[in-house]
């Protein structure tokens, strides 16, 4: 049987190159996969090398393991190329929050969009763009995968740019999935959905339990809990990233479960990613008495988790013992079912997963062209975008604004324009004049000048 070479870019990722290495063990597919590991930290680098080592051995498995700080050895050859890379790491990411603070606006991720989201952009583009160049160059039949953040802009930069057909991937939908079925207090699984948006402001059009539309279900749900809402929320300290402990109520995503109210569809991922495609319904931050990015959603907590994170995993990996058997089988991750799609796509299983592809007409109400994440079946040969439901004008309206704003923002990464970066900023709608925009744009770059040579 064929052999399969996948190179992972940015495989110092904390949690994400364990959990693939799990998911191709515990499949039985170990005899199936070359992987390349890369990742431009030679200290990370040799950790992670170490830990996938101890992972293998731990089930007795057998996988041709090569790692190296240049991608260009390894990408000739591959037949997946997985980037989850971050340009800047925690660092960048915290002044990526920090920054816009200092100028009174408050992100609860800072990942996507609002200045930090643009703010990232300007740093990954153009180091993504030189990936996806020499993919083209070095393996241009392979599969191109990314993960990494601003999703949207660097997916719609490579597609544009150079034509390479990257295929972005995101754990939201399959994570809101699962958020639901503990909403309604029934097994992970028993929930599915169809959707069509942004990445994390996908509108799920279409979710159901056990194939029957749970729509009825979950409105049933929330009227139950509407009586309390408000004294609920009034009563809140704050709001956790992710709710553990208990079913997830209303009053933990109330914007979210707001717009399924009054839309009947769902957005995901939630009002932690949401929010900040509204920002003009939260100036100044404030959410519910509190403020987002601190004490809602407070995201120098979560930051710092992959700090914890990182910690642990170097000293697994430079332990001289074996790897701890309750570590191997709940690998903390987001594998976002690259497996399972790379199956698809080898065997022509015509799974369908939830993926971001250019609009070719899945969504006839959104630019063509534009970067969409919507439901699409992974064939031989390519990915079939399956046909994307109506949404709500306002919907529609925020969607076309959101992917204008896309675009002006790969322009400034790609174009190094301060000029653009200001544009972006007015663009996305957080800031509304242009000298607040002008400063903040200056201060952004000045912060992070060390990752923005184009802008030299």
């Amino acid at each position: 049987m064929a052999m399969f070479k996948l190179v992972l870019i940015g495989a110092g990722s904390t949690v994400f190159t364990q959990r693939l290495v799990a998911d191709i063990i515990l499949a039985g597919e170990a005899h199936l996969w070359e992987i390349a590991l890369v990742d431009i930290d030679p200290v990370t680098l040799a950790a992670v090398d170490k830990l996938v080592a101890k992972m293998l051995a731990a089930k007795g498995a057998a996988i041709k393991v090569t790692a190296t700080t240049d991608r260009r050895q390894v990408l000739p050859g591959a037949d997946f190329v997985v980037t989850t890379i971050a340009v800047g790491g925690r660092q960048g990411w915290q002044r990526d929050i920090e920054i816009p603070r200092a100028h009174g606006i408050f992100q609860p991720v800072g990942d996507t969009a609002m200045p930090g989201g643009i703010s990232r952009a300007m740093r990954m583009i153009p180091q993504m763009l030189a990936i996806a160049r020499d993919v083209e160059e070095l393996c241009p039949s392979a599969w191109f995968f990314n993960y990494s953040n601003p999703m949207t802009a660097i997916c719609r930069a490579i597609r544009r740019e150079t034509g390479v057909p990257v295929v972005g991937l995101c754990h939201g939908v399959t994570h809101v999935e699962g958020q639901i079925a503990k909403f309604l207090e029934v097994e992970p699984g028993r929930i599915t959905s169809f959707g069509i948006g942004l990445n994390h402001l996908t509108f799920l059009t279409r979710l159901r339990l056990d194939g029957a539309d749970a729509l009825p279900v979950i409105q049933a749900r929330l009227s139950q809990q509407e009586p309390g809402l408000a004294a609920e929320i009034a009563g809140k300290s704050g709001w956790d990233n992710i709710v553990t402990g208990r079913p997830p109520r209303w009053a933990d995503d109330p914007f979210s479960w707001g717009i399924l109210r009054q839309y009947g569809v769902f957005p995901c991922a939630m009002d932690r990613h949401a929010v900040e495609f509204f920002p003009e319904r939260f100036p100044g931050g404030a959410y519910h008495g509190h403020v987002l990015g601190r004490d809602a959603f407070p995201i120098d907590a979560r930051i710092a988790l992959g700090d914890t994170w990182y910690a642990d995993m170097l000293a697994i990996a430079h332990s001289p013992d074996p790897l701890p058997v309750s570590y191997y089988e709940n690998v903390p991750g987001e594998s976002e079912q690259l497996l399972q799609i790379m199956q698809s796509l080898i065997h022509d299983r015509r799974d369908v997963f939830s993926v971001n592809l250019p609009n070719t007409g899945q969504a006839g109400y959104l630019p063509r062209e534009a970067v969409v994440e919507c439901n699409a079946s992974a064939v031989a040969g390519g990915f079939a975008a399956l046909q994307a439901d109506p949404l709500p004008p306002a919907l529609v309206a925020k969607l076309n604004a959101k992917i204008e704003a896309v675009e002006v923002t790969v322009d400034a990464a790609v174009k190094g324009s301060r000029k653009l970066m200001v544009e972006a900023l007015l663009a996305d709608g957080t800031v509304a004049d242009p000298d607040k925009a002008t400063q903040l744009a200056d201060a952004l770059i000045a912060g992070h000048r060390e990752h923005l040579p184009q802008f030299a």
